[in-house]
């Protein structure tokens, strides 16, 4: 939607929600980030300004799975239901719904916070917070995932049923099929099969994130997690696959140099320790989820990578990780065994 469209309909859906007829609606913006439709915006009410964050999803697809915002929805308010904001920041939902008078699509309102996602490349601010503070933001991160993943699950009926394993590998063959550079994704038919031979038992199911990294870790500029952010690709399963995710994208063995070295959070030792001292109990088949972690982002590179060559979403970071869809398959093969 364009900023001049989005402005125009903000103005009688505040209205609305302000029970006003002259809301003053200004400062609209597009959100950075790669993830869905987001845009901020403004409210001047009695002399009163309120800052909003408002998600929408992508024009022209269908409202299910990442573009169905209300499954973010269904998880930000069970979150409100089940802990306080210091337990587990988030942000609360102000207003959503899919009543297609105000957007022509489903919606959701959040406060729009002040602060930035963590950022560790070199000269940028979260590098700069120093080890310890880096060590209690990780603390901070993976306490707040564990609590997420004690959840009921049946306090998000939206979601659905939990992810089968099998599914958890087998859904990104149309991806791999499609991926641009396949000669970096050679091995992925034996990762796969590893992948699908030594399915995890007996492992922790619940609510998961989808995509915990430090893009989705929004916090202060003295290091305070302010906000878990991202949740379109919630949902109910394993929840070791945040987990893995989190660990993969500190993993030095899993990047490439070329083209730069890639800026890492903590360690992988310490991220599990962090998680596990929670959580409290053995964290099993680790290697299996990390492997997985690896393996898809490899196939993700590849058909974003895709999309970008192809003008359809040019985003040249993807130039970049290319040249680390090997190394991630590498990794995914040695975790495997």
């Amino acid at each position: 939607m364009e900023l001049e469209e989005l402005t125009e309909r903000l103005g009688p859906f505040c209205g609305a929600r302000y029970e006003t007829d002259d809301p003053h609606v200004f400062d609209v913006v597009k959100m950075p980030g790669h993830a869905g439709f987001a845009y901020g915006f403004r409210v001047e009410v009695a002399g009163r300004v309120d800052s909003w964050f408002i998600r929408l999803p992508p024009p022209n697809v269908n409202w299910r799975g990442t573009a169905d915002v209300l499954r973010q929805v269904e998880v930000l308010n069970a979150l409100d239901r089940t802990f306080d904001a210091n337990e587990v920041p988030h942000c609360s939902v102000k207003w959503s719904g899919d009543d297609l008078q105000w957007f022509g699509c489903p919606y959701f309102v959040v406060p729009w916070l002040k602060g930035d996602v963590l950022r560790l490349g070199k000269g940028e601010w979260g590098r700069e917070l120093g080890e310890t503070k880096l060590l209690d933001l990780g603390r901070q991160a993976m306490e707040a995932l564990a609590k997420v993943h004690q959840m009921d699950p049946g306090e998000t009926p939206y979601l659905g049923d939990p992810v089968p394993f099998v599914d958890d590998v087998s859904r990104w063959d149309r991806f791999y099929e499609r991926a641009a550079d396949p000669d970096c994704l050679k091995d992925v038919p034996l990762v796969r099969r590893k992948l699908l031979d030594r399915m995890p038992e007996n492992v922790p199911v619940g609510i998961f994130h989808g995509d915990y990294q430090t893009a989705n870790l929004f916090c202060s500029p003295e290091g305070q997690l302010l906000a878990l952010i991202d949740w379109e690709l919630t949902g109910v399963g394993a929840t070791l696959n945040d987990v893995g995710w989190m660990v993969t994208f500190s993993d030095p063995d899993a990047w490439s140099a070329e083209g730069g070295v890639r800026p890492m959070f903590l360690d992988p030792d310490t991220l599990l320790k962090l998680y596990g001292d929670v959580i409290g109990a053995p964290l099993p088949d680790l290697g299996w989820f990390r492997a997985l972690a690896a393996y898809k982002f490899a196939i993700i590179t590849g058909f974003n990578l895709g999309l970008h060559r192809r003008g359809k979403r040019v985003d040249p970071t993807w130039e970049v990780t290319r040249h680390s869809m090997t190394t991630l398959i590498n990794r995914a093969n040695e975790l495997l065994g």
